[in-house]
């Protein structure tokens, strides 16, 4: 049942401490794993004092136990060794202090720490995180460069020193932190991160010199590698000598095989950029004389044909063939007009020949009624009739009479 107080009846501090001891009583045993960040073995003291630090996180935890349990493993563990311990939860009512009260405390040897990292190893990959697809290039010329390493580190000097060798403009953006020891995951990935939000960081470099495999086992933290893998600005790995291979190495963009490597690979270098540039320029400066040259001589050959080099030459032979179909065309269409002349002639002569005035002009003359009706036959005239005779010249009327008169 939660404690009945208020602030006219508040509980006594030694009241709170037991209870809380009460509940911390009820947890059972628990076995941790963590890293050794401090020792005390007073002499002659029956209890000896650690402080069990998380590697990934910025938690600790202190241990006791009583010396015969520690004297088990004291030839093989001391400060920054990783341990495995069995105990419970201890609640010390007069300080308000809570331990971990041990009995029993296994070192993590090289082995079982290399079984563990390869079983990470499979389950990262599995996951995807170490697959080429996911690699992103590194930007040609980098406005900033972000640097995660030791203060005053080998690493540091390396990677700073050959980069500005290779291009003196080259601005770095360094975060010095610890990169060994319990602290060291958790400082590195604030570092990465804090450069990956740095819109002015173009590449990130995470640059540590050699060490044994202890040393350099906070590049194979779990929370390290995720971080990694979630930075949305290139990250490159340079983590101690070319056999060194943790998980950051997988899962960066680019492994480098040491921190002067890595300097190598993120600036280019401006005695061969010059090179290169000269080259080019070179290559480009042939192609425009070869291609001159090549358009000089099409140009050449153009203008020694026949047709430029006489333009009118071809004007001058077709003059003469287009003078004599010019003069066949006359001639034909005058041979033309002369026929249909002499048949027009020929015709008009004949429709003289045929016409009713010629007719009238040898002394016929046509009879026609007052109705303009033609005579034919004299048995269409009455006797007495009145009909208009018309001649060549003129016409005059006439009386139809009988036969004899």
């Amino acid at each position: 049942m939660a404690l009945q107080t208020s602030p006219d009846a508040p509980a006594p501090v030694g009241q709170v401490s037991r209870l809380i001891g009460d509940w911390i009583s009820r947890l059972g045993a628990v076995w941790a794993e963590g890293q050794i960040t401090q020792m005390s073995r007073r002499p002659g003291a029956g209890v000896v004092f650690l402080v069990l630090r998380d590697p990934a996180q910025d938690i600790s935890l202190t241990v006791t136990c009583f010396r015969q349990v520690f004297d088990r493993v004291a030839d093989t563990v001391t400060e920054g060794s990783r341990v495995v311990v069995c105990g419970r939860p201890e609640w010390y009512a007069p300080r308000g202090q809570l331990s971990l009260r041990v009995t029993e405390i296994r070192p993590v040897g090289v082995g079982e720490l290399l079984l563990r990292l390869e079983r990470l190893k499979r389950e990262l990959a599995a996951e995807g995180l170490f697959a080429a697809a996911r690699k992103r290039r590194l930007p040609f010329l980098p406005r900033c460069v972000g640097l995660v390493t030791g203060r005053a580190s080998a690493a540091e000097r390396d990677v700073l020193l050959n980069a500005r060798r290779r291009w003196p403009a080259v601005r770095f953006a360094v975060r010095n932190v610890a990169v060994q020891g319990v602290h060291a995951v958790s400082r590195v990935t604030a570092a990465v991160q804090e450069l990956d939000a740095d819109p002015a960081v173009d590449v990130i470099i995470v640059a540590r010199g050699g060490g044994s495999v202890e040393d350099l086992l906070p590049f194979s933290d779990e929370h390290l590698v995720r971080a990694v893998a979630a930075c949305t600005t290139p990250v490159v790995s340079a983590i101690g000598h070319e056999p060194d291979s943790p998980l950051l190495d997988l899962v960066a963009d680019l492994r480098a095989s040491t921190p002067t490597d890595a300097a190598k690979r993120v600036v280019p270098d401006v005695g061969e950029e010059l090179a290169r540039v000269d080259q080019l320029r070179e290559r480009t400066r042939r192609a425009v004389e070869t291609f001159l040259d090549r358009e000089e001589r099409g140009l050449a050959a153009a203008a020694g044909r026949p047709v430029l080099a006489e333009p009118y030459r071809m004007v001058e032979a077709r003059e003469e063939q287009l003078a004599a179909v010019v003069e066949r065309g006359r001639r034909v269409l005058g041979h033309l007009l002369d026929r249909a002349d002499s048949e027009l002639s020929h015709t008009l002569a004949r429709v003289v020949a045929l016409s009713p005035a010629a007719t009238l002009r040898r002394g016929y003359a046509v009879l026609q009624r007052p109705d303009g009706g033609v005579v034919r036959a004299a048995r269409e005239v009455a006797e007495g009739e009145r009909l208009r005779a018309r001649v060549a010249e003129g016409e005059f009327a006439v009386v139809a009479r009988a036969d004899g008169e």
